[in-house]
């Protein structure tokens, strides 16, 4: 009779026996009951029965681990037993019996997993009626469930099972998730769920594809439409629905043979259809469905579902990005014609605001913290900002993610100082230990004592320790979404929380702590910072685009630096692109990549590239003017845009750089020697003529739609006699911080800097004659002077001027080195050169 009943049970039911008799000879058992089909229906994670306990309580696994442990429980009073010979108990086939009437109830031919699970419930099966009763699994609940999982059909062949295990082995059920609660609640999309509604509504072309950047929320659209359909806010024709996804990665795993790929989709596939119209099939990335399978030499995987769709059997939400539905999806007709897109666009920052509160409770839960508003209007803004590589939720999100767990690691870590201690208690402990081994009865006295006085002090800390953690606040805030951010794009934190107004107001005072003599430009370049920063300007543009124009040494490539160091706390965060490079037509090229086909494909332009690795930085084009005219093609959309698109397809936002082009053009003419203009003793009157004069020569070399988009177009002065001295003034100090750095105390006298301010001064040349004759003078001697070992570690040295000559005086000391308050003073009259004479009151 027994036998009877398994010939007319599915194959999986049959797994499942040959399962329990795995448990009960693990359990050193001879009597086959129906804990052990208990045990071995539990084992089975995608069977069916985990989904009805998955479905009735939270975590179904817990569930599983608890009954398991009740039978084991049992089993363990129970004495070991020879397995010579196997026995089937009478509970056992009261238990099929039950099941099999229950099947042909239900219109089965064959007995399946499922209903040999509700048998398990009845008083004839024993004890495991009541294991499962224990744990709260209720008889008339699970059938419901069941019911809900059959949707209607029947088990009519052997394999029915299996094939329904291929759903659940491929696919994630959407609709069973929603009803456990486990799908993060979808907050302003109720018009693209609408659009899928209405679209899955339709009698034919009902096959909706969402369209749009990664991370803009496809998915969560779809999980919003699973819990509808879970809470009945659907139209009749979508009730008792299930909603599926599909896992091609599941798919492809692991078929190695030909036709392997082909038979598990046909599977799937099969399955969807016999379920008629009961399973709606989402699959993300629907690009991955064209060409899969075909390189083992099977079919095309959307060709096997090409006529399921046209026909209206087979019924399937996609989801895909723009450039590769472009790319592969409309480059198959017959594909695209089975799907309707619908567009999902980005959502703004009062949106995304709205959906971060949405789903706030559910990381607050997770991380233990709470999240002030605050910060989750930063995280809005913020990744809005400065992260543009990315697209809004997703960055928002992934932003309050990290914030909490940085903030609940950071509240459970121990403080160094008990770290430290707890170390050197460990150490005390093992040197006891081993002078208990060498019988040092009065070291292990002494060092009983040490760790008592640690203990202690470990006593006190910790409970100090514990007081602060009380206090201090578990709430995430704007500065740590700001501390986030500053790790991701390396943007300073302190530079981001900081009063706008207060950073902003200080501006011209900070860039002249190192560019001289050019008020103007300082001058132009603040405003327009502060009209971007200020939100005055278009947010979509870069920070600021400048043309400066100037004889070479005159601090058009040092100020750039200085912008850098200011915005960023780094001048080393510039991209320099020297525009002689770029001269020629072909090698416009290398700024945003080798077209497909070239050299170089694939590697990322030399501007492009490093904007888009350094989205926050200041981008210097040197001599810009020797560059081929179709650069200046690429700049506009720079600086109009904000964004520029590289050889690969991948949009570089510039809109967190500041954009800086050099010229020399039109300075020509523009010599000391040239009085009639002249910037040497000029007035100002004489500027501005000299200005109008090189914007003359900008206007006939530059197009108008270039100039125009700059924010300012910047002439700067030649430095003059008094620029010069406090130009050597900056050198000298930068000089004395080096040597600091190798613990040499140096001293330089005003006059010396004087004279070397008077030996470097060239109108012409600017600065870089200034810097020539500094290394001459100072930095050369020095130098040697360290090599030849005559000034070292701890050294100090004074470098005064003795009759028109440099001069060294070198002392070792052997006290600690410290470094000078004060590095130059003044000592003795400066002396004339060429007819100038140069005050030597530098301080």
């Amino acid at each position: 009779m027994f036998q009877n009943y398994i010939e007319q049970s599915t194959l999986k039911v049959r797994h499942t026996m040959e399962l329990a008799v795995g448990e009960m000879a693990a359990l050193k058992q001879n009597m086959l009951t129906p804990d052990f089909v208990l045990l071995a229906l539990l084992s089975q994670p995608d069977s069916v029965v985990m989904q009805i306990i998955g479905s009735l309580f939270p975590n179904s696994v817990d569930i599983a681990i608890q009954i398991k442990g009740e039978v084991y429980q049992h089993y363990k009073m129970a004495a070991p037993v020879q397995a010579t010979q196997i026995f089937t108990s009478k509970e056992l086939v009261d238990v099929f019996q039950i099941a099999y009437d229950e099947s042909r109830r239900l219109g089965d031919t064959y007995i399946s997993t499922g209903i040999l699970f509700f048998a398990l419930f009845d008083p004839k099966a024993g004890h495991t009626a009541e294991f499962l009763s224990k744990v709260g699994l209720d008889q008339k609940k699970v059938m419901k469930v069941l019911n809900e999982i059959r949707n209607n059909t029947p088990i009519t062949s052997d394999d029915a099972e299996t094939k329904a295990d291929l759903l659940s082995r491929f696919t994630q059920d959407l609709t069973r998730q929603a009803r456990e609660g486990a799908l993060d609640p979808v907050i302003g999309r109720d018009k693209e769920i609408d659009q899928i509604i209405q679209i899955l509504s339709r009698r034919k072309k009902n096959n909706p594809v969402l369209i749009g950047e990664a991370g803009v929320g496809k998915t969560v659209i779809v999980e919003g439409l699973a819990q509808r359909m879970v809470n009945a806010d659907v139209p009749d024709m979508l009730l008792n629905k299930r909603l599926l996804s599909l896992e091609m990665s599941e798919l492809i795993a692991g078929s190695t043979m030909r036709g392997e790929f082909e038979e598990r989709l046909k599977s799937v596939r099969d399955a969807v259809i016999k379920s008629e119209g009961q399973v709606i099939l989402f699959i993300d990335e629907l690009h991955t469905m064209v060409g899969a399978g075909a390189m083992a030499g099977g079919i095309d995987a959307s060709s096997m579902l090409k006529t399921a769709l046209a026909k209206g059997s087979l019924q399937v939400i996609g989801a895909d990005t723009l450039a590769e539905y472009h790319t592969y999806v409309e480059a198959d007709k017959a594909l695209e014609r089975r799907f309707h897109p619908i567009l999902v666009r980005e959502p703004s920052i009062k949106e995304s605001i709205a959906i971060l509160k949405g789903i706030a409770p559910r990381y607050e839960k997770h991380h233990i913290v709470h999240y002030a508003d605050s910060a989750l209007e930063a995280a809005a803004e913020f990744s809005a900002r400065y992260i543009t590589d990315r697209n809004l939720p997703d960055k928002a999100v992934d932003l309050i993610d990290e914030a909490g767990a940085h903030k609940r690691i950071s509240l459970n870590a121990l403080p160094h100082d008990i770290k430290q201690i707890e170390l050197q208690h460990s150490q005390l402990q093992q040197k006891k230990t081993d002078a208990f081994n060498e019988q040092n009865f009065e070291k292990v006295a002494s060092l009983q004592m040490e760790i008592i006085k640690q203990q202690e002090k470990l006593q006190k800390l910790h409970a100090r320790w514990e007081t602060e953690r009380s206090t201090e606040k578990d709430q995430v805030d704007a500065d740590d979404i700001a501390e986030v951010v500053s790790h991701w794009t390396g943007i300073p934190v302190a530079r981001m929380v900081e009063s706008e107004a207060n950073k902003l107001a200080r501006m011209e005072e900070q860039l002249h702590h190192r560019i001289i003599g050019q008020d103007d430009a300082v001058r132009a370049v603040a405003n327009a910072i502060r009209r971007n920063r200020t939100g005055i300007t278009s947010p979509l543009r870069p920070i600021g685009t400048f043309l400066f124009l100037g004889p070479t040494g005159v601090g058009k490539t040092e100020l750039a630096r200085t912008l850098a160091e200011f915005l960023l706390d780094d001048e080393a965060r510039i991209v320099r692109l020297d525009m002689s490079e770029y001269m020629e037509r072909h090698e416009v090229s290398k700024m945003i990549g080798a077209p497909p086909g070239y050299i170089g494909y694939g590697e990322g332009g030399q501007l492009t590239e490093k904007v888009r690795r350094n989205p926050y930085t200041v981008v210097l084009l040197d001599e810009i003017e020797k560059a081929h005219p179709d650069v200046f093609n690429i700049l506009l959309q720079i600086l109009e845009d904000g964004h520029l698109t590289d050889a690969q397809g991948r949009k570089v936002s510039f809109r967190n750089t500041i954009l800086i082009g050099t010229s020399n053009l039109g300075t020509e003419s523009l010599s000391p020697d040239k009085r009639e203009i002249g910037f040497i003793h000029s007035k100002i009157v004489d500027y501005d003529d000299a200005k109008r004069f090189v914007m003359q020569e900008v206007k006939r070399f530059f197009k108008p739609e270039f100039l125009n988009r700059l924010d300012d177009i910047i002439v700067f002065h030649y430095l003059e006699e008094e620029d010069v001295q406090k130009i050597a003034k900056i050198f000298a100090k930068a000089l004395v911080g080096r040597m600091g750095d190798h613990k040499i105390e140096l001293t330089i006298e005003a006059d010396v800097v004087a004279k070397i301010a008077v030996d470097g001064y060239d109108p012409a040349y600017g600065a870089r004659p200034l810097r020539r004759e500094f290394e001459k003078q100072i930095e050369n001697p020095l130098a040697m002077k360290i090599v030849e070992g005559l000034c070292a570690d701890n050294s100090r040295v004074h470098i005064r001027l003795d009759k028109g000559e440099v001069i060294f005086n070198i002392d070792t000391v052997s006290e600690t080195f410290t470094m000078p308050v004060v590095v130059l003073e003044k000592q003795t009259e400066p002396e004339s050169t060429s007819g100038r004479v140069l005050s030597s009151k530098f301080f």
